[in-house]
């Protein structure tokens, strides 16, 4: 089978998320100093927000607190809160009084420091070639080579040895928290089945979503029963031939008198509460792509198909899948990311200009598995690919070639051919609220199993943390 580089199961074990510094202001892990994904720079990188640098002025330092012995200092406290006030600038957040956030950075501190001590009890050890991965993972997400990348970071001043350290650490932390919480966290399929009774028994109306096409057939004030009749022979002909399989969009534009003709007939997900007592009372037991009608109301003969249906908790029956292609070049010493950037900026200038073919600059040059088929990567899903290769091909319309974006696994040229709505598989929505039930339960776990080790360490703080 095809091994596509872009596929989740072969992104490095550390991945960008491992390459973060948690902040507790902000509520979630920011990945340090690497770009969004988007057009690849050809300008130098910017700077990779590691650890201060080497000669940053620093107060005299101090203990500020001791966590089962060890030291937790000023200058330790005072490198994160500078690095977290950083990240919250960049993000466009507002600024927590700097008291505040000098409290949560210590609290952060603290508990990283109970979890570390955690993992080498348990013997929890980051071997030299998971931290090179890590480092080369950060590189890439820079547009960099590793060893480009470690020379940016001694012409930017920065301290190299302590960037490793802060990998290694979070490398660690993550490997503690899959052992120790993680491989615990179980979701079987009663609590599936449980969870999709508690949230199908919900019988409030602005809970239900729904998408109906609609074709109306009106009936004039006064209308004589002979052309009642007729109107309704009429619905009842629409009504028939989209259960036949006709394309209900087509009848709309032929046979409807409501304004939503000129849209297939189409009204848009909108919450049940929002739509027609009859309209809902017809569908709401329907399976989509089910047809009801005629139905009668004071405006005429209604003909309703069922596009679309959610409920608040449940997952989408509908998922929408992209066909994309790409050209991935994969920076070495001889090719550095801009290099590559630069070729596939050529790559893309020939194709507009109709001088060669995607699929065949794919064949010649693409360093994945997808080559031989001319870089196809097939119909993918929400969430198959990498995040930062996904944003860039989530935002190409049809027939659109992105500028050469990086990613973990090098320089990419994507190309979207086309998009599809497609229904999904009872299997495939029962795996959906797994991984959510995971997600939740984990969180719930993690924050359990946190509470329990810092309650267990013995934390002593002495002299209140300076600027």
């Amino acid at each position: 089978m095809t091994e596509y580089l872009l596929s989740r199961r072969f992104a490095p074990t550390a991945a960008a998320g491992l390459l973060a510094t948690s902040l507790i202001w902000a509520g979630c892990a920011q990945a340090q100093g690497l770009r969004p994904a988007g057009q690849l720079s050809l300008r130098p990188a910017a700077t990779v927000a590691a650890a201060p640098t080497s000669n940053a002025p620093l107060t005299v330092d101090f203990v500020v607190a001791l966590v089962n012995s060890e030291p937790i200092t000023n200058n330790e406290v005072r490198a994160r809160r500078l690095r977290a006030e950083q990240q919250i600038a960049e993000q466009g957040a507002a600024m927590p009084p700097r008291a505040e956030l000098t409290r949560l950075v210590l609290e952060q501190l603290v508990s990283e420091r109970t979890q570390i001590q955690q993992a080498k009890e348990l013997g929890i050890q980051v071997d030299e070639a998971t931290l090179v991965q890590a480092e080369e993972s950060m590189a890439a997400q820079n547009q960099m080579s590793l060893v480009e990348f470690r020379r940016r970071l001694v012409a930017e001043g920065m301290d190299a040895n302590r960037l490793r350290s802060d990998l290694r650490n979070q490398i660690l932390l993550q490997q503690l928290r899959e052992r120790e919480v993680e491989s615990r966290v179980q979701v079987g399929e009663g609590d599936i089945d449980r969870y999709i009774r508690e949230q199908g028994a919900s019988t409030a109306l602005s809970e239900l979503q729904l998408n109906l096409a609609h074709v109306l057939v009106m009936v004039p004030e006064s209308a004589p029963e002979i052309r009642l009749k007729e109107l309704q022979a009429r619905a009842q002909q629409v009504t028939e031939r989209a259960r036949a399989g006709s394309d209900f969009a087509a009848l709309a534009l032929e046979f409807s008198d409501a304004p939503e003709r000129a849209n297939g007939g189409e009204f848009g997900l909108r919450p049940a509460d929002r739509l027609p007592e009859l309209f809902v009372n017809a569908t709401r037991a329907l399976g989509v792509g089910d047809v009801v009608g005629p139905l009668r109301s004071p405006a005429g003969f209604h003909v309703l198909k069922l596009l679309e249906k959610r409920q608040a908790g449940l997952p989408d029956t509908f998922v929408t899948q992209t066909r994309a292609s790409h050209i991935l070049l994969r920076p070495t010493p001889q090719l550095s990311a801009e290099a590559a950037g630069e070729q596939l900026a050529r790559y893309r200038q020939q194709i507009a200009e109709g001088k060669a073919s995607f699929a065949d600059l794919a064949r010649a040059h693409s360093q994945d598995g997808s080559a031989p088929e001319g870089g196809d990567l097939g119909w993918a899903r929400p969430g198959q690919f990498v995040p930062e290769f996904e944003q860039v091909m989530d935002s190409l319309k049809p027939g659109e070639i992105s500028q050469p974006l990086a990613s973990r696994f090098g320089v990419h040229l994507i190309q979207v051919s086309e998009r599809r709505n497609q229904p999904l598989t009872q299997r495939e929505q029962r795996d959906m609220i797994r991984a959510m039930l995971r997600e939740k339960k984990g969180a719930q776990a993690l924050s359990t199993w946190l509470q329990d080790l810092r309650g267990r360490a013995f934390v002593e703080y002495r002299e209140p943390a300076t600027p």
